[in-house]
């Protein structure tokens, strides 16, 4: 089943899934929707990019819009997705304090774990998006903008309890936040830390220190890591050369991108493209 909501003013649209076999679908991309999946089964595979993650029983998993993704059970799949337009979580940042944590974050793939009362909970507000979409009034579109920040920010804090050390304060957690989401719009041109460390006034030394709290990797670890997810995607679907590619994410030679890329999946891009070529995961019942 699928709910849609297009905002004829700012043309951005929302869209609820439930069972939706589109969802089971390899790979299938959402353009410019970020989503939000929740399992309301039980633990299931699920592919993001060509990757096999296990999704645990009764858990929220946020997604990018430049991610493919496909479910084992797409069934028990509930799915929010929704783009810019209609809600930018950038813009609402001071609001939802989601942008470079559920969103955009280091943490990929995050998988937000329900408790019993959580599950009622977010059933409740389940609940109250159907009411909504079938709800056709001047106000439906601010009543359903209402409800996915309430989604956000439930989720936020959640994944703040779950995901991110008790030391950390909310000043070093928003550092955190403003250098992921620099990344995501600079990891193309912009591959140093001293260049982010500079854009947010910071030495790179205070950025390292405080990601020693955040998580085990480093801020040349997620400069690198999301410049080579960018690769993979590139590799496995587009039709781009390795030097397009290069080019596209701002390195001079070619050769230097391919050094870069070995050293980060171990795999030539020639190589990585050729062994990964139709072999998507079929995640059919056996």
């Amino acid at each position: 089943m699928q709910y849609n909501y297009h905002d004829s003013r700012t043309k951005g649209r929302l869209r609820l899934l439930c069972a939706e076999p589109l969802l089971d679908q390899v790979p299938f991309r959402h353009g410019r929707l970020l989503t939000i999946a929740w399992n309301t089964g039980p633990t299931q595979q699920v592919i993001i990019d060509n990757l096999t993650y296990s999704m645990p029983a009764q858990s929220i998993l946020p997604l990018m819009m430049s991610q493919s993704f496909a479910f084992e059970e797409p069934e028990t799949i509930v799915a929010w997705q929704f783009d810019r337009e209609f809600y930018c979580i950038a813009d609402h940042d001071e609001e939802v304090s989601c942008a470079g944590f559920l969103f955009y974050g280091a943490r990929i793939p995050m998988f937000i774990q329900l408790s019993d009362q959580e599950q009622h909970r977010f059933g409740a507000l389940l609940t109250v998006f159907y009411d909504e979409f079938s709800t056709q009034d001047t106000i439906q579109g601010e009543m359903l903008r209402m409800l996915l920040k309430r989604l956000i920010i439930k989720l936020t804090r959640l994944g703040r309890e779950q995901y991110v050390d008790g030391a950390l304060s909310d000043k070093e957690l928003t550092l955190v936040r403003r250098f992921n989401l620099l990344v995501e719009i600079n990891y193309r041109t912009l591959h140093n830390v001293r260049a982010y460390a500079d854009l947010l006034n910071k030495s790179p030394k205070t950025l390292a220190n405080v990601f020693a709290l955040y998580n085990q990797q480093s801020p040349r670890q997620i400069i690198h890591e999301r410049i080579a997810m960018e690769a993979r995607r590139l590799l496995l679907y587009s039709d781009k050369s390795t030097k397009e590619i290069a080019a596209e994410l701002g390195f001079e030679e070619v050769s230097n991108f391919s050094r870069f890329f070995k050293k980060q999946i171990k795999l030539a891009p020639s190589d990585f493209r050729k062994e990964n070529q139709n072999t998507l995961p079929d995640l059919g019942k056996s």
